[in-house]
């Protein structure tokens, strides 16, 4: 039996504690989010779903002569499932959709949610496999290319990528191809919910059950076969964060093995938050690695 020091968990799971200088970071992602949104042409709040929460922004692709319909990028936000917005993250468009991408960033509903309708991290995984369903039935419409779906996520949204390469699509939708996701990149994501189950600060919006653990762990699902038409999943993790941080980006890898999960690395000098910069840096590792699974 697991026994869990919740104090050491806060001060595991605590980013804005451990980067002193977060808030640089997330004031510079929505200044670079703002003018993204006013120099590149851009379909902003288009609803997947009913919900007021369940809106995505499109980012078409740069016209590049005779290339055909566009590798699609679609960017899963972090805030442990309960802040931030897409509007935050509109600044990952802009590096990939130069090259010739389509860049799609959606929404999701907000944990706790009110008390008569509470929103759980299942709910929003399945907001994802909406979203994600959405954008295979439409995305040819903005110039994207149905064959060629790939997931980025931070943090949060990072198991929510996870999941969308776990996820049985036929299921959910008969209309649906099993490789619907092509390949996902995991950024500083989180692969079992039971650490964040005791950690007390995530705890009090999040209201976790045992339930939703297993639901939504995707390190105890089934990994994604490159035999049913399923993509493989890459996970990174800044070399400065914490120990926890650093474990469950090897636990994904662990618990899929090397064919599903074939790249799983700490990168060196980056943090919870400079590494999503590092995602859109022309010249940094990340933004190749994320390239190579965009593009191949």
């Amino acid at each position: 039996m697991t026994i869990y020091d919740p104090q050491w968990l806060d001060s595991m799971y605590n980013n804005r504690a451990l980067v002193p200088e977060f808030a640089k970071h997330m004031e510079g992602w929505k200044r670079l989010s703002e003018q993204a949104r006013r120099q590149w042409p851009c379909v902003l709040d288009v609803p997947y779903g009913a919900d007021s929460s369940e809106m995505l922004d499109i980012f078409p692709p740069k016209n590049v002569t005779g290339s055909g319909p566009a590798p699609v990028l679609v960017f899963l936000h972090g805030g442990y499932w309960r802040s931030l917005d897409k509007t935050d993250h509109s600044f990952v468009a802009p590096t990939f959709v130069q090259k010739g991408a389509c860049v799609v960033v959606p929404n999701y509903a907000l944990c706790p949610g009110p008390s008569h309708a509470p929103i759980t991290v299942p709910h929003i995984t399945l907001q994802m496999v909406k979203a994600l369903a959405w954008v295979w039935r439409h995305i040819a419409s903005y110039g994207g290319d149905t064959r060629r779906i790939s997931v980025v996520g931070h943090s949060a949204g990072g198991q929510l990528t996870a999941m969308m390469l776990a996820c049985l699509w036929p299921e959910y939708a008969g209309d649906l191809p099993t490789d619907l996701v092509k390949n996902g990149l995991s950024i500083s994501g989180l692969y079992e919910l039971e650490s964040i189950m005791h950690t007390p600060f995530l705890q009090s919006s999040l209201h976790l059950t045992p339930e939703q653990v297993l639901m939504a762990s995707p390190a105890w699902l089934p990994p994604p076969s490159a035999a049913a038409g399923r993509g493989i999943l890459n996970a990174l993790v800044g070399g400065q964060e914490s120990a926890e941080f650093l474990r469950q980006n090897q636990l994904i890898r662990s618990s899929w093995g090397n064919k599903a999960v074939p790249i799983c690395e700490a990168l060196p000098g980056l943090n919870h938050f400079s590494i999503l910069e590092a995602l859109v840096a022309p010249t940094h590792l990340l933004h190749h690695m994320a390239c190579d699974l965009l593009f191949r």
